[in-house]
């Protein structure tokens, strides 16, 4: 093991300016929304701060834990991710807007496929660290992780959450493209995940309107367009500077719900092109850490997660700008560490602190 050194300051101090602004902007985008269904505009605002602070914990806690002990938790890691995943789809879980996505815990409530998320690059991370050449061979090393994508997201798609399956399908692939496979093999699983996807959108009418409403969302706007077209008023309403921190109009449930999926669209409109850029330079920054983390660490398990989280970072920025922008159809994804979600906040977090513990062991100033 390499010499135990401090850990990556600019990914810290970037993570924390990242979290920050998702507290100011929460608020700014939801104290309208907060007042008029929680009657207290600080609703969502002191929630925020109370699954910041956990995470700061989380993410204290998990820097200084030493990263190869996950190898001896994984197995355990992925029967918990499964059983809360089977847990949601039954009586237990919350049914909310034809989804059953959480599990309510009296004062909290946590979304078990934000946990799988983590649960999935622990254990494929050190799944793929034993024997990694078995991924040059198809039957022997594609397919048995092939497996494992298929029962996470299988039993994601059954809330259903199409955008969290893809998320973790995507973050094991890359896993498994580090870990060795074969050029080949990645051209055959991304045909098969495409073919996949086209599968999905067709069998379920929903889906297929929200690919409508894409292709052209003034066709309906009061419908499946609606939300591509206000996000996209907001965007263009901001022009360079922004109409100013708290000045959003698209904020007055022009947007539903401003503080979740559509939050850069708030950004956007507020904050205007410089702040947008901004954020996206920040996100940049963080994801350019963790590669150099991952390429320096000192063994294959550490790589691959420090692989697995900085990949789970940069799919969700990529969808949820996507979305925002209408680069992309309509689909539900947080932006990490800005849009309202208390799970998915603190999970975020306590990650980082895996990829701050991992750049303990690894050697940056190597060019």
């Amino acid at each position: 093991m390499t010499k135990k050194k401090s850990s990556d300051f600019t990914l810290l101090l970037t993570v924390l300016i990242l979290v920050v602004i998702g507290i100011i902007m929460v608020f700014s985008s939801s104290h309208y929304y907060a007042l008029l269904k929680m009657n207290d505009s600080y609703h969502f605002l002191k929630r925020e701060f109370a699954w910041a602070a956990l995470g700061l914990v989380g993410m204290f806690v998990t820097m200084n834990f030493d990263y190869l002990k996950y190898k001896k938790i994984a197995p355990v890691a992925y029967v918990v991710s499964i059983i809360l995943l089977i847990l949601v789809l039954t009586p237990a879980g919350t049914r909310l807007n034809g989804a059953q996505r959480w599990i309510n815990l009296g004062p909290i409530t946590i979304m078990p496929g934000e946990i799988a998320k983590i649960c999935a690059i622990i254990f494929a991370a050190n799944r793929l660290s034993i024997k990694p050449e078995r991924m040059k061979n198809f039957v022997k090393g594609v397919i048995p992780n092939l497996m494992i994508i298929g029962i996470y997201m299988g039993l994601i798609l059954l809330q259903p959450n199409m955008s969290t399956a893809v998320t973790i399908g995507a973050i094991i692939a890359s896993m498994m493209f580090v870990a060795g496979m074969r050029w080949l093999h990645v051209a055959v699983m991304g045909l098969g995940g495409v073919a996949m996807l086209i599968s999905l959108i067709i069998i379920e009418p929903y889906r297929m309107k929200r690919l409508t409403g894409f292709l052209d969302p003034f066709a309906d706007p009061k419908g499946t367009g609606y939300q591509v077209i206000q996000s996209l008023y907001a965007l263009g309403s901001g022009g360079l500077f922004g109409v100013g921190l708290g000045k959003s109009v698209q904020k007055y449930l022009y947007i539903p719900e401003p503080q979740n999926d559509f939050i850069f669209a708030i950004i956007g409109e507020e904050l205007g092109f410089i702040g947008c850029v901004t954020i996206i330079i920040l996100f940049v920054l963080l994801i350019w850490r963790g590669i150099r983390i991952a390429i320096n660490a000192p063994d294959l398990f550490g790589c691959l997660l420090a692989t697995g989280i900085t990949a789970m970072v940069a799919v969700q920025v990529i969808i949820n700008i996507a979305v925002a922008t209408s680069s992309m159809p309509v689909t539900g994804i947080a932006l990490p560490f800005i849009s309202w979600g208390g799970t998915s906040l603190s999970i975020f977090m306590a990650a980082i602190g895996i990829l701050l513990n991992i750049s303990r062991y690894s050697n940056l100033d190597r060019s």
